[in-house]
């Protein structure tokens, strides 16, 4: 049993890391920025903070914490004002990544490293190795090349760590999990199962990819292994469900689970590619046609971990969710 800090412990990922480590036995605390609440899931105490920037001071937030679970970031891409240039606004969003995802954890780091934390488990993201997979996919042992500004943040965030532990002794440990789905989903999942639900027909039946993800349950209970395992010191691991899907059969499969049935028609993905181009959506093509797959066996043999639900499991969860 130790003392967990929990950073983000409000949002979608934070409350399932919670509930995984309350059955643990674990001692807990989080942080939040939502002003108007008591107390957090499961009744935990939380600290209530503005921001991840270079002004916060931590020291009062990770006193007597064993542990720290970092899962606060700055995540999805802020619309810019309409008058700047696309490179002014694509410097600025970085800027605004590395300001909370790279100096934030530096100084979360070493504020917990001061504390006496012993080991400080940062997530991270698969989008620091890439957007895309050609022939195999991506091991630890592949060298990171981010495209986007959360990348290039979370990967500056993990350096940052890395020189923050060498430098005082306090372990550390990464996880790099790609796209994460389950109750409370937000984001482009969450358009998932509204065209699911909606039956609108997608020209996608031409795709043929392969896509690794991983459900909030299946990455809560990786955390909750990895924050406390021996062998996980030092190591960063990539981690999924274990089953890659191909953009079609994510569809159907969803679409299933939502008791609907998916709607697909074939148009080739040059075409696709190339539309999107056109109307400067490249980015979300892209990551329909292009594979993204991981190779999980580390974390599996290493720290003995294994998805706790299957993919099809974990889209039924989401589903009923939806549904309720």
């Amino acid at each position: 049993m130790s003392r967990i800090l929990i950073t983000g412990a409000t949002g979608f990922v934070g409350r399932a890391v919670i509930a995984a480590l309350r059955r643990d036995g674990h001692i807990l605390s989080g942080t939040t920025r939502q002003p108007d609440l008591g107390q957090g899931p499961k009744g935990i105490p939380l600290y209530r903070i503005g921001g991840l920037g270079h002004d916060m001071d931590w020291a009062p937030v990770v006193a007597g914490a064993e542990i720290v679970v970092h899962l606060a970031a700055r995540v999805h891409v802020m619309k810019e004002s309409a008058g700047r240039t696309k490179t002014n606004q694509e410097a600025g969003n970085l800027a605004a990544h590395m300001a909370v995802n790279a100096d934030g954890t530096r100084r979360l780091a070493e504020a917990a490293a001061e504390a006496g934390v012993r080991r400080f488990l940062f997530m991270s993201t698969v989008k620091v190795m890439g957007e895309e997979t050609v022939s195999m996919p991506f091991t630890e042992s592949d060298g990171p090349a981010p495209e986007d500004a959360y990348g290039v943040s979370k990967l500056e965030g993990e350096a940052a760590l890395t020189e923050v532990a060498a430098r005082t002794g306090m372990e550390f440990t990464v996880l790099r999990p790609p796209l994460v789905y389950g109750p409370h989903v937000e984001g482009n999942f969450l358009r998932l199962l509204r065209l699911c639900d909606r039956r609108v027909p997608l020209p996608i039946a031409s795709i043929r990819n392969a896509r690794s993800l991983i459900s909030v349950g299946n990455l809560s209970s990786a955390v909750a292994v990895a924050a406390v395992h021996p062998a996980a010191a030092g190591e960063t691991f990539l981690v999924s469900d274990g089953e890659d899907v191909s953009t079609p059969e994510l569809f159907r499969r969803v679409a299933g689970a939502l008791g609907r049935r998916a709607r697909q028609f074939s148009v080739p993905v040059p075409i696709m590619e190339l539309t999107g181009a056109l109307i400067g959506r490249s980015g979300m093509v892209k990551r329909l046609t292009r594979s993204l797959a991981i190779d999980g066996e580390k974390i599996r043999q290493k720290l003995g971990w294994a998805p706790e639900e299957t993919l099809d499991q974990g889209f039924a969860r989401t589903a009923q969710w939806f549904r309720d």
